[in-house]
């Protein structure tokens, strides 16, 4: 039995640091996701999508464990946010406009077979959730701009602000691809104003 893995201390691309813009190279990672619309405090979508992307997560790590040998912590929550007009995000803060797509990382050693049997495990189990829309897919990044922002969500707007408008621009690069948040807080036990959350922006 090999000592668990915890990708958290282990990835480059889950480090970051409070008032630090910081051009990283991101690898291609695989992740679980599930994909919906709408405010993540209201939408019963989110809700669903949590409660079919957790149990399927744990799934594979005791499969991993059983079958493998090989121990992991399951990553943090992560999320891709879009929405036609990005002011959505950095101005109105008009959440009930946004798309999301919420993932957890998946280590590279998991196959598709044991992906489709987690599946399957937690639909035959009742999940209250909607595990058969969860799907295990590439995420391919490249070239990222990522800080790491201290506070609740709704502060996030001045730090996109300087991020998509300053920075970003300010380096000779322009925005591509999807806002990509990394939750390294537990919502359920931090008070708002001690929430860590990565930001991060692909560019070209």
């Amino acid at each position: 039995m090999t000592a668990k893995v915890d990708f958290k201390k282990s990835l480059d691309s889950y480090q970051a640091r409070v008032g630090e813009f910081r051009i990283v190279e991101i690898p291609d990672l695989r992740y679980l996701m599930i994909d919906g619309h709408g405010d993540p405090n209201t939408a019963p979508a989110y809700t669903q999508a949590l409660q079919a992307l957790y149990p399927v997560a744990y799934k594979l790590k005791f499969a991993s464990k059983r079958e493998l040998g090989r121990d992991y912590v399951v990553p943090p929550l992560e999320g891709l946010w879009w929405a036609d007009d990005m002011d959505a995000f950095t101005v109105a803060r008009d959440k009930s406009q946004w798309d999301w797509t919420m993932m957890l990382l998946v280590p590279d050693w998991i196959d598709e077979a044991m992906f489709r049997s987690a599946v399957e495990t937690v639909r035959a189990a009742g999940s209250t959730g909607r595990p058969e829309e969860v799907r295990m897919e590439t995420l391919a990044e490249g070239l990222c701009v990522q800080t790491l922002h201290l506070g609740s969500f709704d502060d996030e707007a001045d730090v996109l602000d300087e991020l998509h408008h300053a920075f970003i621009p300010g380096q000779g690069l322009s925005l591509s691809g999807k806002h990509h948040e990394i939750y390294l807080s537990d919502v359920r036990r931090s008070s708002p104003d001690k929430l860590r959350t990565i930001l991060r922006q692909p560019v070209r």
